[in-house]
């Protein structure tokens, strides 16, 4: 489904990105992993639209989307979340969600004008599928709280209901996990399953919970020093050398 050909990136005389290919079948879930600095951020950042690569190539089944800014991915159904939730703090939690479907009719003053009943119908719509986004991630309590008052793992949590809100092909979770209660994270995990069983959404991840990883991943890949280590299952990947002495170093195992 995403295919990423030897892409590279480097920063001033620092190779961020070193020649890294790497494929995510549609339907999965996969980990990305490595040590601090291995890249993985910079990957992400390139296959959203934030960065451009030096060189390579990027695919969507068979649509190039190398460089594509991240409205135009957005509208190819790729996604991205942020390790650091980036929500609309002074608008509750069900508005967050409704502001998400582009092309809105109210964005435009002349329709407020002359499409009132169109806008209304549209709005309507919109509502109706915010709250059963709530309602699938268990937030129905918080239908109308600030979203600026959530903890940091109900805001993981409206982050991945945002990707709902549209026809997601594919969603990058960049450490969705970190600083997330025990609780909560169980919460994101079921939320990821659900959507990935449920309603065929594809998932890339970059985690540093090894446990988080095993309970959801089909597939993990480990980066180190820019380039793809090895990849395989998770119980592989922690007794791997190259792994426990590129992500861990000498002295223990993953």
């Amino acid at each position: 489904m995403l295919s990423i050909k030897n892409i590279s990136k480097s920063f001033g005389g620092i190779q961020a990105v070193n020649d890294a290919s790497l494929e995510i079948k549609k339907g999965s879930i996969t980990g990305l992993i490595g040590p601090n600095g291995a890249g993985k951020t910079t990957l992400f950042n390139i296959i959203a639209g934030n960065l451009e690569p030096d060189s390579g190539q990027i695919f969507l089944e068979e649509d190039n989307i190398t460089s594509l800014p991240s409205y135009r991915l957005f509208e190819k159904g790729v996604l991205r979340t942020f390790q650091i939730a980036h929500e609309f703090s002074k608008m509750t939690v069900l508005e967050n969600l409704m502001v998400v479907p582009g092309s809105q009719l109210g964005e435009k003053i002349l329709n407020t004008w002359f499409q009132r009943g169109k806008i209304k119908e549209e709005e309507k719509i919109i509502k109706k599928r915010a709250e059963e986004v709530i309602e699938f991630l268990n937030l129905s309590h918080l239908t109308y709280e600030l979203a600026g008052n959530l903890s940091g793992g109900q805001k993981k949590l409206l982050e991945l209901g945002r990707t709902m809100m549209v026809d997601a092909k594919i969603v990058l979770l960049d450490e969705v996990g970190a600083g997330v209660n025990r609780t909560l994270l169980n919460d994101i995990a079921t939320a990821i399953q659900k959507l990935n069983k449920e309603k065929g959404y594809t998932f890339c991840m970059i985690e540093h919970d090894i446990e988080f990883i095993g309970k959801l991943c089909d597939k993990v890949i480990v980066m180190a020093e820019g380039s793809v280590l090895v990849e395989g299952q998770i119980e592989e990947i922690k007794k791997n050398e190259k792994v426990i002495e590129a992500y861990l170093g000498r002295s223990g195992a993953v």
